[in-house]
């Protein structure tokens, strides 16, 4: 049996702990795949990032959507405009920042109408492009972004001092 479609919607101050559940997820994630790049997620940073994701809900260039099945918060994604960057290379562009789903969701249809919302706030807004990245050894949410159609144009390279 097929998991039904999840609801994706604008987030809410309701939804911080939800977001603070999910988000240290993706920062666990993040630091397992290289210690010395990411950063460390601490002993308990759900408080933390519920605030810090909270504290983007009345930003105006800036959205969280989450997905919701049955009621329960399975998924995020944030994104924002952020403006011409000299060091970068780039003009103004749409960034999404995070995608994350709960691992019990994964895989069930949840991380594509997350990033679909993500990239049609970003148009609605006017940004010429929508821009991401993504860490090396993840390779199932590269998969995902290419078939949602980015394309690969820098590669982060890090060596430590």
């Amino acid at each position: 049996m097929t998991s039904p479609d999840p609801v994706v919607r604008r987030a809410t101050q309701a939804d911080a702990s939800a977001l603070g559940r999910l988000g240290p997820m993706l920062m666990r994630t993040h630091y397992a795949y290289d210690q010395q790049r990411f950063l460390s997620p601490g002993d308990s940073p759900e408080e933390g990032y519920g605030w810090f994701l909270g504290s983007q809900l009345t930003e105006d260039d800036v959205v969280v959507f989450v997905a919701e099945r049955a009621g329960e918060v399975i998924g995020y994604a944030y994104a924002g405009i952020e403006p011409l960057s000299w060091k970068e290379l780039r003009g103004e562009a749409g960034f999404i920042h995070d995608i994350a789903v709960d691992e019990r969701a994964r895989g069930t249809g949840v991380a594509g109408p997350l990033l679909e919302a993500a990239v049609a706030w970003l148009r609605e807004r006017g940004a010429p492009r929508g821009m991401l990245w993504t860490a090396e050894p993840n390779g199932a949410a590269q998969h995902l972004f290419a078939r949602h159609g980015f394309r690969r144009t820098m590669i982060e390279m890090t060596r430590e001092l």
